[in-house]
């Protein structure tokens, strides 16, 4: 089961598996407080959150990821996204008052694609992680059995046809939706009910 935790600008996501939890992309530095003020309220205490996955490293998605690691939370981290993870360091401390700690990967588990829901299955959740690139090359979705499905920036599906030539992002849904999704949930929108053709037939 998906809870989305909306604090400031980012929708953050909390999957409670049988054996540990996994919180996807936080909001960007400076809202900590803002962030333990509403997993209180979704009744999530932070020894709850065994990992913090990414759907990609863009600032206002990985802002709080070093202050969960000092509080015992691990990175979990695709290999795809390595490169990636000082994308916007430099960024974030411009700004002095955010007072921003780059990511400590070497303390990451770091896992491919192929060996995601072995890993997953290790939490209780039963799902897999795909890579879906057209929005950052490090961009990834977070696919659940039960239907669920956590895309972060991806374009949303019904923006498809303002895209037509963009081949990468129908791609990337053609890629999502072969899961046939029931709920697709956005980084910056509601999210979207969705029952495939499949599912409709």
């Amino acid at each position: 089961m998906i809870t989305a935790i909306r604090y400031k600008h980012t929708n953050t996501y909390f999957i409670r598996g049988q054996y540990g939890g996994l919180l996807i992309d936080t909001d960007g530095p400076g809202t900590l407080s803002l962030f333990f003020k509403e997993i209180k309220k979704k009744g999530i205490i932070l020894t709850d959150i065994t990992y913090v996955l990414a759907t990609h490293y863009h600032p206002d998605h990985i802002g709080l990821i070093s202050s969960l690691m000092k509080f015992g939370v691990k990175l979990l981290l695709v290999d795809v996204q390595c490169p990636y993870v000082h994308f916007a360091d430099e960024l974030l401390k411009r700004d002095k008052k955010l007072m921003y700690e780059p990511i400590h990967e070497k303390d990451a588990v770091v896992i491919r694609c192929e060996e995601s829901r072995a890993f997953l299955s290790t939490l209780g959740i039963q799902g897999e992680i795909i890579s879906t690139p057209s929005h950052s090359l490090d961009s990834i979705s977070l696919i659940l059995d039960d239907g669920g499905c956590i895309v972060g920036d991806l374009e949303p599906v019904d923006y498809q046809q303002a895209y037509a030539n963009n081949n990468h992002l129908q791609r990337d849904w053609h890629r999502v939706m072969a899961y046939h999704p029931q709920v697709i949930y956005y980084g910056h929108a509601n999210e979207k009910y969705w029952y495939s053709t499949k599912e409709k037939s």
